[in-house]
């Protein structure tokens, strides 16, 4: 008995060490978010920083300090404000987000990429509907915390879930908020702030910061300069309150998509009045797009099997059909 239960401690150790995410934006299966992706329809409309440590292990040094909040509200020409060990930026969104199909929000960092690998300085994400009680989105970190690594090192992309900053400058870290569906304190479909919590990448106990399964956080460190710590570009928005959901579109008359269930290898369509400017994508379920309707015509010949959403936007609509692909 006692044999086999080291079997299975040590099998669940290697598929833990061996366990893949996502990979970096540019790779097959990334659920990276383009800072031009047409799912964005709003940025955050303010944010306020509270600054970290240069190094936490000096208290008394002193706090990062580029970049100014300001920078922290919409994609702007690279602008970023650092946030230090340990700091943490507070964004507002006017309307608030809501919790529609597939992911809601993203945040961007300017992290970059070598052919030695990707800097990435990494965040944790909370979400709040009062502005008092947050909640965190329960984040996972395998990469090896035996060896720190250093002020300019790299991590591994398929070794992090739901830490922003796990893309590298351009793209977003997307967040999905039916994961936090049903907590208390916290409505998913009215989301007024959200805050980031810089990643404390010191795998030194006495500062280590941990995920939701206690393991040490292991990025970037120290990195004492004035533009430490977790670098924050921007929040998008994919659904807000107001935008038109899914169940909402049940009796949409503007369009008709057709056929439907359509079958991978064939055509999908959509049938509206020429004088109607609109645009249109086919996305999955974890809004990754899947193709873009030219002259109301999509091939699916690259397209699975499966369940997708034809995301329809017209002036200042959104209109959202489900398709079934068999």
């Amino acid at each position: 008995m006692r044999s086999t239960l080291i079997i299975f401690l040590f099998l669940f150790f290697l598929t833990s060490i061996n366990a893949q995410f996502a990979p970096q934006a540019g790779e097959d299966g990334t659920t990276a978010i383009s800072a031009t992706d047409e799912s964005i329809i709003n940025w955050a409309k303010t944010c306020t920083v509270n600054r970290g440590l240069l190094d936490v292990a000096d208290p008394d040094g002193a706090l990062a300090g580029a970049g100014s909040a300001s920078a922290g509200t919409e994609i702007s020409d690279g602008l970023t404000v650092s946030l230090g060990d340990g700091g943490t930026a507070v964004l507002t969104f006017d309307p608030p987000i809501r919790d529609g199909n597939g992911f809601d929000f993203a945040v961007f960092e300017n992290g970059f990429t070598s052919p030695e690998g990707d800097f990435l300085e990494l965040g944790f994400v909370e979400v709040s509907s009062n502005g008092e009680d947050f909640v965190r989105f329960p984040a996972t970190s395998l990469t090896p915390d035996s060896t720190q690594i250093g002020s300019f090192g790299t991590i591994d992309a398929t070794k992090i879930n739901n830490l922003a900053g796990k893309y590298y400058s351009g793209y977003g870290t997307p967040f999905d908020l039916s994961e936090l569906d049903g907590l208390s304190d916290l409505d998913v479909q009215n989301i007024t702030h959200l805050r980031i919590v810089d990643v404390i990448g010191t795998i030194a106990e006495e500062y280590a910061s941990f995920d939701a399964e206690d393991n040490k956080v292991n990025d970037p460190y120290p990195t004492a300069f004035p533009s430490g710590g977790f670098d924050l570009d921007a929040v998008a928005v994919m659904h807000e309150v107001g935008s038109v959901s899914v169940l909402e579109n049940a009796d949409n008359e503007l369009f008709t998509v057709f056929p439907n269930p359509a079958k991978s290898g064939g055509d999908l369509f959509l049938d509206y009045e020429e004088e109607q400017n609109y645009s249109a994508i086919l996305r999955d379920i974890n809004g990754i797009e899947k193709g873009v309707f030219q002259d109301g015509k999509l091939s699916l010949s690259e397209v699975n099997k499966g369940v997708y959403f034809v995301e329809i936007r017209m002036d200042n609509q959104l209109i959202i059909e489900r398709v079934v692909i068999f």
